[in-house]
């Protein structure tokens, strides 16, 4: 198992075999870049123009006043709005090298983040990315340019130059940056566990950031997260940077872990739903693929029920 993203895998993700096709001279509609589509710039679009109905298309753009009039069924059609900022804002710190299963946190977040760049990539969206948990904050300007969103995939697979007691840049000093370097309307996808901030910190970030931006927060989880196994003594650092120690041979201990990791997540996701940012988790051994493709197709799910 290796530590750190491999670059060849991260640009080969382009070109998935079995025809998913993110990007392609046709651009052919594919299930991920579709529902990027339907998903992401579905919101904003433009009235272009008034055609017949045909069979197949969505009954709620029915223009029923030319309908009434010319005694036939006619579909308003809409043009896509512009381009837009996407910014993949990704933890790479250490913490993030964890796998009891499947693989690295750090390495599937570095997938998701690919699969998710090229697929806006292929929608003509200008990709940028952040890259925290390291030494030094690294910012990659949005751009439709190929070369900006390679290297940013390249810096993403790139091992640290020191794995040291060096202060880190954490999401909490990332969230004020997104919301100063970003364009008002951008896209924004946040990818760590949200294991080491608190969930009062995180909403006050994100009441800010939500007001300008489009979010959507990843957690990378792995089943150590919250069912930790029986190996004796262990030394916990508790959010207010105490050290405490615990026998995990003892069930007890292991159950109120367990209960506490969910009521921290369901407050993460309850204080999602009040912001009305997007959530959704990717298990290290879940296939990436799958797992963006279901985190999507609940989004479009809820983003219908509220229509």
């Amino acid at each position: 198992m290796t530590l750190f993203p491999d670059i060849d895998e991260l640009l080969a993700l382009r070109h998935q075999a079995r025809g998913i096709g993110l990007v392609s001279a046709t651009k052919t509609s594919t299930p991920l870049s579709g529902l990027y589509a339907s998903v992401f710039r579905g919101q904003g679009m433009d009235f272009d123009e008034v055609r017949e109905y045909r069979a197949g298309d969505e009954v709620r753009h029915i223009d029923w006043r030319v309908t009434a009039r010319m005694r036939k069924p006619y579909l308003k059609v809409f043009r896509e709005e512009r381009e837009r900022d996407v910014v993949l804002c990704v933890d790479c710190s250490r913490k993030m090298a964890l796998a009891t299963q499947g693989t690295f946190k750090s390495i599937q977040a570095a997938r998701v983040a690919a699969l998710l760049g090229w697929s806006a990539q292929a929608h003509g969206d200008r990709v940028g990315g952040v890259l925290f948990g390291r030494e030094a904050l690294s910012f990659f300007a949005p751009s439709r340019a190929l070369r900006t969103f390679s290297q940013f995939l390249r810096a993403l697979a790139q091992a640290p130059s020191e794995l040291n007691n060096a202060p880190v840049t954490d999401l909490a000093h990332v969230l004020p940056v997104l919301s100063r370097s970003t364009d008002t309307g951008s896209l924004l996808f946040i990818l760590t566990d949200f294991n080491w901030i608190s969930v009062t910190t995180l909403q006050r970030h994100l009441s800010l950031l939500h007001q300008q931006h489009e979010v959507v927060l990843i957690a990378l989880d792995d089943v150590v997260d919250y069912e930790l196994p029986a190996v004796g003594w262990v030394n916990f650092i508790e959010e207010e940077g105490r050290s405490v120690r615990v026998n995990l041979d003892d069930e007890t201990a292991r159950m109120r872990y367990r209960q506490a990791w969910h009521v921290r997540r369901d407050a993460l996701i309850q204080t999602c739903r009040r912001l009305a940012i997007d959530f959704f988790s990717v298990h290290t051994d879940q296939d990436p693929y799958e797992a963006v493709i279901t985190g999507l197709r609940q989004r479009a799910a809820r983003s219908r029920a509220h229509r």
